[in-house]
């Protein structure tokens, strides 16, 4: 299997091609890394190829805010220029620059 280059970074918000939600990256997995369980739970009809780069979100709608795993071919930009309003924001990530959200520097051992 051959690995494609990431299109989106962390950081970066982004928005469901097809439902009505967006969200801050804050993982990306080079092909996808989540349980069969989850996998078949997608319907056949809609259900992305593994075989691309599947990107870990602070998501958020208009009702709530939660963690998604989103297939590469399901992300575009978020240009509307909104702030991501999710809670766990601050944990991951420094201020906005450019309308990219900068990650906190990690320190470990």
């Amino acid at each position: 299997m051959q690995l494609r280059q990431a299109k989106f970074r962390i950081g970066q918000i982004v928005k469901h091609r097809i439902f009505p939600f967006r969200g801050v990256i804050f993982d990306v997995d080079p092909v996808y890394a989540n349980t069969e369980e989850w996998w078949n739970a997608i319907p056949e009809q809609v259900r992305p190829s593994k075989d691309q780069p599947f990107y870990h979100l602070l998501a958020e709608n208009d009702e709530t805010e939660y963690v998604a795993y989103v297939s590469e071919q399901n992300l575009l930009i978020d240009d509307s220029d909104n702030p991501v309003r999710h809670p766990q924001l601050k944990e991951f990530f420094e201020a906005q620059v450019d309308g990219v959200y900068q990650p906190k520097e990690r320190v470990s051992h």
